[in-house]
């Protein structure tokens, strides 16, 4: 029967390779709060739909991390308070703080406010975090039931190390969900990183720098150093002083992990050397749009040919304010678009009637639509990936943090313009957005071949991410894609001990060559002066 319908025998087969090739697993996972989450959430998900056992760690004061969800089970660790990437009123604080340094940028006193702002917001998480780290550890019972569950993996995000710490500790295998780290991009902690063309963190520039460039590229660079070495790394290593030894840190305990999911691409992200183990799944959030609800789709389509502007600043950052709310209010009054605009402060006086506010937007699903034109956003990446995804070119209004150096990436691949929200007024934003809905201006086409280029790939980003995930809980770890080069003191990793002993032989030979003349020559002299004598 089955020779007679090849169809069926395939469909058998494949159901039986389907059913041997999802036997499920136990995954614990380690998470950060916020837009972090949102990333993670879709991999639990997808390994959730695999057959896989998850289990999450979360803290009592938690923002985004629900205690009770279909696909996870959840382990919540009290915690007193909430911590600064936890909290609103810290986030909206950090804002209204940065905005004010940013006023006065240029000047040395806003150079060094702006890394004193940053130092405390991060500085103050990671102590948190490290304090719920160390509240596990000294949890007996937990950290027994933790060992006994037999989990196969740990998934962590590693902006904050606890999860790192908590992997090491339980001795799994572990597969990062990550793009930055507690110093900066995760690269440069695995990968050659040369400083004259990759951009390090709030240097806002690109991979092609001039001499003034580099040198401050490199500047910049120490500052993240001492604020590894000095703010962000001293909670974990007294936690690790304390369970690991003295000779662990958080970072080498990092550079051992067994797989770097990296949420980034080369759409997206410029080019720069990588490792085996660094596996590239930006986008994987990327997916078809779904028709919208009843209202919104009519107030899309009243928009007729000029099409719709979509706006949000993101998980965190939901009301920028009063005064940044009536700029931008009256610069979209100012366009015939119709404009959807998420937005949780006061309504501004300056609406105009063809924008509609909404606490929450289905933002996929409206970059999705064909009359969605622009994305106006604040530059996180889970928003610019599915612009990307969709081709719509955007306009950034980078607020904080990474966000500037997103749209300084998307504006180098031609797909983006950004406004300093500091200095924007009415007309400078409604310039801009009208430039951007320019049809004669490329930003349109190029978007479109970054999300051809997107698209173009023989797997999609979160089948990639599930199968290297179970790959390392199959294989108990990745250990042959891992270099070693970690382990190496500094002064060998750079072979500088090596070009010391060429430098001190050089010299040896070089000695040795000029103490043979000085040798012969004084013989030369000696000898004719014996013949002048004899004469």
């Amino acid at each position: 029967m089955m020779g007679s319908n090849p169809a069926l025998a395939f469909f058998l087969l494949f159901s039986a390779t389907l059913t041997f090739s999802c036997d499920g697993g136990k995954v614990l996972v380690y998470p950060t709060d916020g837009s972090h989450w949102l990333n993670m959430k879709i991999l639990v998900e997808a390994l959730y739909l695999r057959g896989h056992e998850i289990t999450v760690i979360r803290s009592s004061t938690s923002w985004y991390i629900s205690e009770f969800s279909p696909h996870y089970t959840s382990i919540t660790i009290p915690q007193e308070q909430s911590h600064n990437m936890e909290s609103q009123s810290s986030m909206s604080s950090f804002l209204d703080r940065s905005l004010e340094i940013r006023r006065a940028r240029g000047t040395l006193w806003a150079f060094v406010e702006f890394y004193k702002n940053v130092f405390s917001l991060l500085g103050g998480t990671q102590i948190s975090i490290a304090q719920m780290i160390n509240s596990i550890f000294e949890n007996k019972t937990l950290t027994k039931e933790l060992k006994e569950a037999g989990f196969d993996v740990c998934l962590t995000d590693p902006v904050f190390p606890g999860g790192v710490l908590l992997a090491h500790y339980l001795k799994l295998p572990m597969v990062f969900n990550v793009r930055w780290i507690y110093n900066g991009d995760g690269h440069f902690a695995i990968a050659p990183s040369p400083l004259s063309y990759v951009p390090q963190l709030f240097s806002h520039y690109s991979d092609k720098m001039d001499f003034f460039q580099r040198a401050n590229n490199i500047f910049l660079h120490s500052i993240l150093v001492y604020m590894y070495k000095y703010v962000t790394n001293p909670p974990y290593q007294a936690v690790c002083d304390r369970y690991f030894g003295t000779d662990v840190s958080a970072m080498s305990i990092m550079q051992g992990a067994d797989i770097w999911l990296m949420r980034v691409d080369f759409t997206f992200e410029l080019p720069r050397p990588t490792m085996p183990n660094v596996v590239y799944i930006g986008g994987f959030q990327g997916k078809p749009s779904k028709p919208l609800q009843a209202d919104l789709e009519e107030f899309v389509q009243s928009s007729g040919e000029h099409g719709v502007v979509i706006m949000t600043l993101g998980t965190l950052l939901g009301d920028p304010g009063p005064e940044l709310s009536e700029i931008i209010a009256s610069a979209f009054a100012n366009l015939p678009q119709k404009v959807v605009w998420r937005h949780v402060g006061k309504r501004p006086a300056t609406l105009g009637n063809n924008t509609m506010l909404v606490k929450w937007l289905p933002q996929n699903n409206l970059l999705g639509h064909p009359k969605t034109k622009v994305f106006v956003t604040h530059g996180g990446t889970n928003g610019i990936y599915e612009a990307i995804y969709h081709g719509v070119p955007i306009l950034g209004i980078p607020l904080i943090l990474d966000q500037f150096d997103n749209m300084v990436r998307m504006k180098a691949h031609g797909a983006a313009e950004m406004v300093e929200a500091t200095t924007m007024d009415v007309e400078s934003l409604t310039n801009a957005l009208k430039n951007i809905l320019n049809p004669e201006k490329p930003y349109k086409q190029n978007m479109l071949k970054l999300s051809q280029l997107h698209h173009d790939k023989p797997i999609k980003p979160i089948d990639d991410a599930v199968f290297w995930t179970e790959y390392v809980m199959r294989h108990k770890g990745a250990a042959h894609l891992r270099t070693e080069s970690y382990k190496m003191p500094w002064y060998a990793y750079h072979n500088l001990d090596v070009m010391a002993f060429f430098v001190a032989c050089g010299l040896l030979i070089t000695t040795l060559i000029w103490g043979s003349f000085r040798c012969l020559i004084g013989c030369l002299v000696k000898t004719k002066k014996s013949k002048s004598k004899k004469e």
